[in-house]
């Protein structure tokens, strides 16, 4: 699939060498993935059904396995085979450990046959991912009618006090600043990219989830350590001064260290779920079929329109 200049934001060959990297050390910093996984686990407990073929796309070390085999049992037998897939193939190895079958593949590019698949979950992968519209179409022509597609990306609001804090460390060292973080999507943007991919039933919400640190240090290495950090096109190669990191963490703390002096690194999660189409599922009623007029409905009086 061909891609247009302005659909490549990330590069996404350093995000793959940058999961390759962590692979080994993973299980130190999977703390987001493993809390995300088990809040999307906990949103398939709604869903009373059974699900043959279920993909787990971008699947980091497994998480979203443990979550699914743990989940109080509930789930169990819920997904009869799970295939676990990540862009890295070091991560793909290291979720292979969970069991069942297991590839290395790119999201953009996945090699599932049309209506091949009943569930494609997605944990914390796609905002990494350059063309997401024609991604949500690729994984909406894969589910067979009626499958579901749940999934945790990363929104605008994550990492908002490290954004503000390079921000003003680059100004005032520089006399400028570049992106030093990667841009998310917002809620909004989200649920259009549903209703576009041709999902039917489309629902996005967001959590923000909040960790705290010891210092701008830690949280550094914990983005580093998850695969994490920024892979845009348009970051700045330069290695920035001596100071600019002291500078960051110095910043970070006097805007925002809470009064035990650590501080608040949030990661706002979208939740998005979707159906593909199937006859049997509800839709809205033709324009004009309604029985009784809003007003009514609200106790309220209609009136006509000034022209």
């Amino acid at each position: 699939m061909m891609q247009s200049d302005d659909m490549m934001v990330f590069d996404r060959a350093l995000v793959r060498r940058r999961r390759d990297r962590a692979a080994p050390g993973l299980a130190g910093h999977n703390f987001l993935f493993e809390h995300v996984a088990a809040m999307l686990a906990d949103r398939l407990l709604d869903v009373t059904r059974r699900f043959p073929v279920a993909l787990d796309l971008g699947c980091h070390d497994g998480a979203m396995a443990r979550a699914l085999a743990g989940a109080d049992g509930i789930l169990a037998g819920r997904v009869d085979t799970l295939v676990q897939a990540d862009l890295s193939p070091a991560l793909a190895r290291s979720a292979a450990a969970n069991g069942g079958p297991t590839l290395a593949c790119d999201e953009e590019l996945l090699p599932f046959g049309e209506g091949t698949l009943d569930l494609v979950l997605s944990n914390l992968s796609l905002h990494w991912i350059n063309d997401l519209p024609g991604a949500l179409v690729q994984i909406r022509q894969a589910l067979r009618p009626d499958g579901l597609f749940l999934a945790a990306m990363l929104g605008a609001g994550t990492l908002a006090e490290l954004r503000t804090a390079l921000v003003e460390a680059e100004t005032e060292l520089i006399g400028g600043a570049s992106p030093r973080l990667s841009p998310f999507a917002d809620l909004r943007d989200a649920a259009g990219l549903l209703q576009r991919a041709g999902f039917a039933l489309p629902v996005a919400d967001a959590e923000t989830v909040t960790v705290s640190y010891e210092n701008a240090f830690r949280l550094i290495a914990d983005l580093r350590g998850m695969g994490e950090t920024n892979a845009g096109l348009n970051r700045n190669p330069a290695t920035p001064p001596r100071a600019f990191w002291p500078t960051v963490a110095a910043r970070y703390a006097e805007r925002f260290a809470e009064p035990d002096g650590r501080i608040p690194a949030s990661f706002e999660v979208l939740f998005l779920a979707g159906w593909s189409p199937h006859d049997s599922q509800q839709k809205p009623r033709p324009r004009g079929s309604a029985s009784r007029s809003l007003a009514e409905a609200l106790g309220t009086v209609e009136r006509p329109v000034r022209q």
